[in-house]
């Protein structure tokens, strides 16, 4: 975990794209959100794979988002009953339940459904969110670290040059 921290440490402090860093976070939002083992996380693993994102900061967002779901959860559960025990609902569901494909997608699990619906409705945000963070963090904090004396001195040393040979 602490190797995971320190690569999303150092994709922060790298020219990796924000957008690449907050579209990581938000798929490991949905990963994180819903159960770990369906068949939508299998997608958001290829789409993973696929797109060009921080691979390391969608394994920590995969941690961070598993912690944030205990506390998600109850939402979740509610808003899935909620969306599968709605009469205007009821005609959908069955006949989705009657596909093979839907059937296996799980999507007939409150949990499923609520942490999937809710984790789609915060993905734009996130993005959004956590690409402004990358920015202010990069613009603000970062640059003020690098002018302090300690950071300097600290990077003059022979264990900084061989952190970064280990690290790059």
């Amino acid at each position: 975990m602490l190797t995971l921290f320190a690569k999303l440490l150092k994709a922060l402090n790298s020219e990796t794209a924000p957008g690449q860093i907050a579209l990581a976070f938000a798929l490991a939002m949905v990963v994180g959100l819903t159960p770990f083992w369906s068949l939508h996380n299998l997608v958001v693993l290829l789409l993973a794979c696929l797109l060009r994102i921080h691979f390391g900061s969608f394994l920590v967002g995969i941690a961070l988002f598993s912690m944030v779901a205990w506390l998600v959860d109850p939402i979740s559960l509610w808003l899935g009953e909620t969306l599968l025990l709605a009469p205007s609902l009821q005609g959908m569901w069955t006949s989705l339940y009657q596909s093979h494909f839907w059937r296996i997608s799980g999507f007939n699990h409150t949990l499923t459904l609520g942490g999937l619906v809710l984790s789609l409705l915060a993905f734009v945000p996130l993005v959004w969110g956590v690409r402004q963070l990358v920015i202010q963090y990069r613009e603000r904090l970062l640059t003020w670290v690098e002018t302090l004396k300690i950071t300097k001195m600290l990077k003059a040393t022979k264990f900084f040059s061989i952190y970064q040979r280990l690290m790059g």
